[in-house]
């Protein structure tokens, strides 16, 4: 009479050696329920290595992004690895295409489900235990770490992958009355969006999104900075405000100065596509992913 295998015991042993449901269930099947028994078996068979590599850091991989025809859904990925040479290893390229691949297609409501979802690239495996698969395979820890999935039924969206595939962005342009004869030029707008996103690193789209706290924080920084140059008072919430409007420019992308302009601001650059396109434009939202952050 066969032993019956709880989820339990089946999710404890993954915990425990890495390795797939699937392999987890059977290796328990096979040993009667025994937990140490299963995880020899699945010494034996080579599909603990996974776990062994649990503690390392992945902080190498790709960064890779889709968009469809009509740029109206997107999705950006990140998937880990140790070293530079597994990044550029064949499979792994293709697991994070596989990956990509599905998000685009399935567009999973976060990433335990994708993670839990079978995976269409691979029959009988979960993308999961897809990836402690090739974790095993290879020899160094793989980590799908996150993914951002955009959908706008007015505007657009642009990603740019900077050469290499360690620095992605995502950006969606909502845009006014939206019609074929503006998708492109809009298009265009989101694009150069994308690249200044890559380049400059804003954390906000403008200043009004800057939480409270952090802009008191960055007050106390800048005061104490004031008082160690040894700024009077009645001077020092001047120079306060001064650097603190450079720092909106530094972190808000709308007011960055344009990186392949110097003479405008993004604001600007923006207001300058409205008025040619005769529509209100926004910046809506972006996602920017860089290896290891």
């Amino acid at each position: 009479m066969s032993t019956e295998i709880s989820a339990a015991a089946v999710m404890e042993l993954r915990e425990k050696t890495g390795a797939g449901m699937m392999d987890c269930k059977k290796a328990l099947t096979e040993a009667g329920g025994d937990t140490e028994r299963a995880i020899e078996i699945l010494r034996q068979k080579g599909l603990k290595k996974s776990a062994e590599k649990a503690s390392r850091v992945a902080r190498e991989g790709l960064v890779l992004a889709k968009i469809n025809e009509n740029r109206n859904f997107g999705v950006i990925v990140e998937l880990n690895c140790e070293t530079d040479f597994v990044a550029r290893n064949e499979e792994f390229a293709r697991l994070g295409h596989d990956i990509l691949e599905q998000l685009f297609n399935t567009r999973p409501a976060n990433l335990d489900s994708l993670l839990a979802s079978p995976a269409h690239f691979n029959h009988g495996k979960t993308v999961g235990d897809s990836v402690a698969e090739l974790t095993g395979k290879i020899g160094e820890k793989i980590q799908l770490k996150r993914f951002a999935a955009f959908t706008t039924s007015g505007g657009v969206l642009a990603s740019y992958i900077h050469p290499g595939n360690k620095l992605g962005v995502l950006v969606q342009l909502d845009v006014e009355n939206l019609e074929n004869g503006v998708a492109s030029e809009a298009h265009t707008l989101a694009y150069d969006l994308a690249m200044q996103t890559a380049a400059m690193s804003p954390s906000f789209i403008q200043r009004s999104e800057i939480p409270r706290e952090v802009i008191e924080k960055e007050m106390n920084i800048l005061r104490e900075q004031g008082k160690a140059e040894g700024k009077p008072e009645k001077v020092l919430e001047n120079v306060i405000k001064g650097r603190l409007e450079k720092y909106y420019q530094e972190v808000c992308l709308m007011e960055q100065i344009f990186v392949k302009d110097s003479s405008k601001s993004i604001k600007e650059l923006v207001n300058e596509f409205s008025r040619k396109l005769d529509r209100k434009l926004v910046v809506q939202r972006f996602e920017r992913y860089r290896l290891g952050e």
